[in-house]
């Protein structure tokens, strides 16, 4: 398997320009942020969730914070967002807990960050490795994707494909491998017709059920 290979050539494409939406909105890197940012981008698409996570940010720091913000207000600040009053609720129900049960600190631990209302795997894995730095595979619809287009799995659930990639890609790489195959995926292997023509690590591909590409 030439799997290490392909996260060299990849960490190589992008080190000029690999930021993320996390990244762009969560400088600090403060799992607080990063947990709120996740959960605002959930179908809805990057340059929004950036705008308006950054509004939210600039007056609030903190799940107290939020706790404070009346339910309109918060609302008004969240309006451009997919499912924004669903997501207003969610924001103060996580802060609740927060507060509650840990002190108002995100638990560092996976467990018991998918006990928190509308956090997946997905999402605790972000939070794991961008919030505390920790080991872990955030697996998207882009990591599912290429994974399994590369051969490196063969799975029908991003679930599984986390799973897997666990058990497959050395430790030292778990942090990285989401932010590469994130940008990978939005600008050369798309979900149709990738572009195998300029991809970095085309010699690699099996493509497997790639149909057509460019």
């Amino acid at each position: 398997m030439n799997l290490e290979n392909i996260i060299k050539e990849l960490r190589e494409y992008y080190k000029e320009n690999n930021k993320t939406l996390i990244d762009k909105v969560s400088i600090e890197r403060d799992p607080f942020k990063v947990l709120i940012s996740c959960i605002l981008s959930q179908r809805t698409k990057d340059e929004i969730t950036e705008k308006v996570t950054n509004n939210l940010f600039s007056v609030i720091s903190s799940p107290e914070d939020l706790i404070k913000i009346e339910d309109k207000e918060l609302e008004k600040i969240l309006y451009s967002i997919g499912f924004y009053k669903v997501k207003a609720k969610r924001l103060k129900e996580i802060s609740k807990i927060l507060i509650d049960k840990y002190n108002g600190s995100v638990p560092d631990d996976l467990e018991e960050l998918l006990k928190l209302p509308g956090v997946g795997r997905k999402t605790a894995n972000i939070v794991i490795t961008k919030g505390f730095n920790k080991d872990g595979i955030a697996v998207d619809t882009h990591v599912h994707r290429i994974s399994n287009r590369l051969g490196f799995v063969k799975t029908k659930k991003p679930e599984d494909t986390e799973i897997n990639l666990r058990k497959i890609v050395p430790k030292k790489y778990w942090i990285e491998l989401n932010d590469y195959l994130v940008n990978f995926g939005k600008k050369i292997c798309t979900p149709i017709s990738p572009k195998c023509s300029i991809c970095p690590i085309e010699k690699y591909c099996k493509k497997v059920g790639v149909k057509k590409f460019r």
